[in-house]
């Protein structure tokens, strides 16, 4: 297969509504793409404020993902790194904030010359100087995720910088993928597809024409409406994606598959390709549904209201099972459930290994701790994570050197046992 001498770029965008899948959209599509015997990496550019989110709270953005350098990303870039099989690093994940940083510290150094420094062009710039990094020799395709949904005042930035890279790079080697939400109306019966031209009409009112539209719906979107977004969108009717919710988030390849979007990227593209190679992701889907074990894992938090706040965790542990032909079922248990004997006997019953992952502050932590008691006298396999790892010292202190007050000085500075120092 010759190699393209030039790296493609494509740009994932949502409409109408946040949380339809942009992340797992574009991570199938890589897999895809990479089964075609392409080289793809992929980045995700977050419109917030924050330099990352490490100390972002879990219930508003979901548990953050660590990077083989150790950086703290988005939980996106989780999936990057199982549907492709590659280990990614920080500049997977950019955010406004960094953006920001980067750019008054080159004017505080004098990097402008005295320039006005603006919006555009010093800010896209930035954006645009780090989306470029991605690509070059060994890089067939970049597959940029913009987070945020199309109209949102903090995504413009990044979507004007995605514009610019258009007409940088050549629109012969750019790809705009727009992923909307089809809602389906109870009383009248139907799906109404109204939503998602205001969304593409927000997107051409920027200067960005999608070159295919991925349609999220809880049920099969037909030729009738496919036609019908075709032309009120202005895209090719083969462009047009109906991704009906699937059983298994490693069950979208094939849907977006079946469906033709990773055959008209790489003609849009004239990207050089071969079959979909499917052998690997076969094994991987016949573990998915028909694996010859199953584990349940309790997970004790402080935050199982929200199973974002946890992702990379719990799908590590799936992953886990995947490669030994097992199936991982999660058990959410409250931290708070566990803070006495009864409470943890009757929340971990019966599981066959625990886990205690990362978390904030001092709620939860007696609870954290009883769990932790009560996986040591059942001997229960147990994992603890950061502060699950922190709370596995205190339950130690506590129980078996008989240090009552054992804690972190996290939570009690003046701790005359302070088994954790922060």
């Amino acid at each position: 297969m010759v190699r393209q001498s030039q790296t493609c770029h494509l740009f994932v965008t949502g409409g109408v509504a946040s949380s339809l899948g942009k992340g797992l959209t574009a991570s199938s599509l890589g897999r895809l793409l990479k089964a075609r015997g392409l080289r793809v990496t992929m980045q995700k550019l977050d419109p917030y404020l924050n330099v990352d989110p490490g100390t972002m709270n879990p219930f508003q953005h979901g548990e953050v993902f660590v990077t083989d350098d150790g950086s703290e990303t988005d939980l996106d870039v989780g999936h990057y790194e199982r549907f492709l099989d590659e280990d990614l690093h920080g500049s997977a994940n950019v955010t406004t904030g960094q953006v920001y940083s980067a750019v008054i510290a080159k004017e505080r150094r004098g990097e402008y010359l005295g320039d006005t420094v603006q919006v555009i062009p010093h800010i896209t710039d930035e954006i645009k100087g780090r989306i470029m990094a991605l690509g070059g020799e060994g890089v067939d395709v970049v597959i940029t995720e913009i987070g945020g949904t199309v109209g949102d005042i903090e995504s413009l930035p990044f979507l004007e910088a995605a514009r610019q890279v258009r007409q940088d790079v050549g629109r012969d080697h750019v790809f705009f993928l727009h992923v909307s939400l089809i809602p389906y109306i109870g009383p009248s019966g139907e799906l109404k597809t109204k939503p998602t031209q205001h969304s593409v009409q927000s997107l051409r009112a920027i200067g960005i024409a999608p070159d295919a539209i991925v349609c999220r719906s809880d049920r099969p979107i037909n030729d009738g409406i496919k036609r019908k977004i075709a032309n009120m969108c202005d895209v090719d009717i083969e462009a047009v994606v109906s991704a009906v919710d699937a059983p298994s988030i490693y069950d979208i390849p094939k849907v977006l598959h079946r469906e033709g979007l990773d055959v008209f990227v790489v003609r849009r593209l004239s990207l050089p390709f071969r079959d979909v190679d499917w052998s690997v992701w076969n094994l991987l889907l016949e573990t998915v549904h028909h694996p010859a074990h199953e584990v349940e894992v309790a997970l004790v938090g402080k935050y199982v209201d929200l199973p974002d706040a946890y992702l990379p965790v719990c799908e590590a542990l799936r992953s886990g099972g995947f490669a030994n032909d097992a199936r991982v079922s999660i058990r959410w248990v409250a931290a708070d459930a566990c803070t006495t004997i009864d409470g943890a006997k009757e929340a971990l019953a019966g599981v066959d290994a625990i886990c205690v992952p990362g978390g904030f502050g001092i709620r939860g932590i007696d609870g954290k701790v009883g769990a932790l008691t009560y996986a040591r006298n059942e001997q229960i396999p147990t994992l603890g994570l950061c502060l699950g790892m922190q709370s596995m010292v205190i339950e130690h202190a506590r129980t078996r050197l008989g240090l009552a007050e054992a804690t972190s000085t996290e939570f009690e500075p003046t701790t005359l046992h302070p088994v954790i120092a922060t």
